[in-house]
């Protein structure tokens, strides 16, 4: 199994300065390549310490140059606030310079607050999202971007540099929504998953999508997915029990606040109809109660029951890779350097041992 290492350069309720938290995450990312993380993930979020990184190419272009095999994906770019030529440039660009090293991971994102702060209707952004996604996954693989739709009317533009590899096989998409995942499977692209819901539920998207990926695209089988999880790693059970419901339910605390999960009327928007789901859920089980539901999902415990817990995923769903976070909700950062410690010593050699579906890799 190929494992990396994911960061979400989390400031919670602002308890640390913000160049605080920036030196520590991108100290943490420099070890990755070192410790044997294979492939570095960062994601798309703005405007809130719920996670301050507004450019994850920029992020990623920055350890390009600071390392020499490690992979590096976008988790996820969140195609409807940006203009589609702009991010098909800044791909190609760092695949260019990193020598093909680029995982493309895309999603249609969630929150008002990010939407209203690009100026962009939340209302539209399924349709926003598809018409993107096929002018810039087309655009890569022909080496210029143009389309004519509802929402992107692009003329031709070559892109330079021009791509030299193809990013079939290795581009993925999140898929929240039951909708999603049929349409990322139209789209040619993996699935990349956080964990958000039970894991039954889970594996009946990819089932689905695993259906539509039959009928759009016979001739071929559909990329393995990929998950990320919160982990947290103790020798004593009782203390990581303590710890990841401290530190993972204070990140779900901070979901939440930042998606306004608890208020269902925030969901009376097309295309976000399934959320008000999850704010009957949060309704239903008070906050502290969906926390330790969120909690649940996610691989912590000694180091058996973490490769316990991931086992069950891979099983579940027939993962590839796993990519975990390891620093978030406020926890001190000696904690993180001890949990991606003992993953790197404990669970790290167990989970690359593992036969499973072969992730593509772009530099093989």
């Amino acid at each position: 199994m190929h494992v990396g290492m994911a960061l979400v350069f989390q400031n919670p309720d602002d308890l640390r300065d913000d160049r605080e938290v920036y030196d520590a995450e991108l100290a943490l990312g420099l070890k990755a390549e070192s410790l044997g993380f294979q492939s570095l993930w960062t994601v798309d979020h703005h405007f809130s310490g719920y996670s301050m990184s507004p450019d994850p190419l920029q992020i990623l272009t920055w350890f390009a140059g600071q390392t020499q095999d490690l992979l590096l994906g976008t988790a996820v770019i969140v195609l409807p606030w940006h203009d589609p030529l702009h991010i098909a440039e800044q791909v190609t660009l760092l695949d260019n310079m990193s020598g093909g090293r680029l995982l493309l991971g895309i999603g249609r994102g969630l929150a008002r607050v990010e939407y209203e702060g690009f100026r962009v209707d939340r209302s539209t952004s399924r349709e926003r999202f598809i018409e993107y996604a096929e002018a810039l996954l087309t655009g890569l693989e022909e080496g210029g971007l143009h389309y004519e739709g509802e929402f992107l009317n692009q003329p031709h533009r070559d892109l330079r540099p021009a791509p030299q590899r193809s990013f079939v096989g290795r581009t993925w998409a999140a898929a929240v929504s039951p909708e999603s995942a049929p349409i990322m499977a139209r789209l040619g692209a993996g699935l990349l998953v956080i964990p958000q819901k039970p894991w039954d539920v889970v594996a009946a998207d990819v089932a689905a999508y695993e259906k539509t990926w039959a009928i759009e695209h016979p001739d071929k089988p559909p990329p393995p997915p990929l998950s990320g999880g919160f982990v947290f790693v103790d020798e004593s059970a009782d203390r990581a029990a303590q710890l990841a419901h401290q530190y993972i339910g204070s990140y779900y605390h901070s979901i939440l606040e930042h998606y306004e999960l608890a208020t269902r009327s925030n969901f009376d928007v097309k295309g976000y109809e399934f959320y008000s789901n999850v704010a009957d859920h949060v309704e239903n089980r008070g906050l502290d109660g969906a926390a330790d539901d969120f909690v649940s999902l996610m691989p912590w415990g000694t180091p058996d029951q973490v490769i316990e817990k991931v086992a069950a995923i891979e099983a579940n769903i027939g993962i590839a890779g796993f990519f975990p976070f390891f620093s978030y909700g406020g926890m001190p950062y000696e904690e993180v350097s001890r949990n991606v410690d003992l993953f790197v010593d404990a669970v790290m050699p167990e989970l690359k041992s593992w036969d499973v579906a072969p992730m593509f890799n772009p530099m093989e």
